[in-house]
């Protein structure tokens, strides 16, 4: 038992390495960009406040949404979607898989759950003992399921889902600005200094910036997982709402909101697909709370 706790232990403190190195990335290019460029390399004062200024805002947006993207904790499945004690009883006590499905069936016939498993089962969690609502999968590394999972980032710490996904997306697109806007504003003096006294600090932040923008967009990238299967087969556009009604369910109604890290994602219409075969082949919305 103590072995398992401090194995435990040392993967929880090893997961904040690459977050760590992140940081300490990021921190030595805001001196190197800060004081070595812009307070003993710029001379004029005009173009010190300028970039400064721009600076700090890019780097505060920056750092804000990463705070958000590292601490916001994982949406899970509200407890509805838990077996009540009777199922769960029953289900731990059949060892036929057929029979252990018939128990999930009447148990989901009432939850808003209408993808399955390659095999048209129902999507049940042993570990977390819950029925998986949909896009819901479970994260062997936060060990519990999360709403809207997309992947499991090292570089955050933390699993992107419902919760976090617009500040991971922002984190992504203000990381980007800020090493553009970096590497932009060095170039001159990276050119400058080239044939006459390549300065070791204006390298360092040139490289750094590049660096940080590979780690973010290539080591970070969003993970792809196979087609949702429906109770009429595999679709891999079943959860889209088109460009515009996909943009508003991550970012919110509110776009004076949109660039801002906060929580705007309206959790009561975390919409839920279903498509039914009606004479018609209508597609039938159906937005449901979790």
């Amino acid at each position: 038992m103590a072995p398992s706790h401090v194995l435990k232990c040392c993967q929880k403190v090893l997961a904040w390495v690459p977050v760590a190195f992140i940081a300490l990335v990021v921190a030595w290019s805001y001196y190197a960009y800060v004081v070595e460029l812009c307070v003993f390399t710029i001379t004029s004062t005009g173009e010190k406040v300028v970039y400064l200024v721009i600076f700090h805002l890019s780097f505060v947006m920056f750092v804000w949404s990463y705070w958000k993207t590292i601490f916001t904790s994982p949406a899970s499945p509200s407890n509805e979607f838990c077996l009540s004690k009777t199922d769960k009883e029953q289900y731990e006590k059949e060892e036929r898989p057929e029979s252990q499905q018939e128990i999930l069936r009447r148990a989901a016939k009432d939850l808003p759950v209408y993808t399955t498993t390659t095999s048209r089962a129902i999507r049940y969690c042993d570990r977390c003992q819950l029925i998986k609502p949909d896009r819901c999968h479970h994260c062997s590394a936060c060990d519990l399921c999360v709403l809207k999972m997309d992947h499991h980032c090292p570089w955050v710490n933390n699993c992107v889902g419902f919760s976090n996904y617009k500040f991971f997306l922002l984190f992504l697109f203000y990381s980007l600005l800020y090493c553009l806007f970096v590497a932009a504003t060095v170039l001159q003096y990276f050119i400058k200094f080239w044939t006459v006294s390549f300065l070791l600090d204006l390298q360092s932040i040139f490289l750094i910036s590049k660096f940080v923008q590979f780690v973010l967009f290539f080591v970070c990238g969003t993970e792809a997982f196979r087609a949702p299967m429906f109770r009429n087969g595999p679709d891999k556009n079943g959860f889209s709402l088109g460009c515009s009604k996909n943009l508003r369910e991550v970012f919110g109604d509110e776009k004076k909101y949109w660039l801002l890290p906060i929580f705007t994602s309206s959790v009561a219409s975390f919409l839920v697909w279903k498509q039914t075969k009606f004479d018609s082949h209508d597609t039938v919305w159906q937005t449901t709370n979790f």
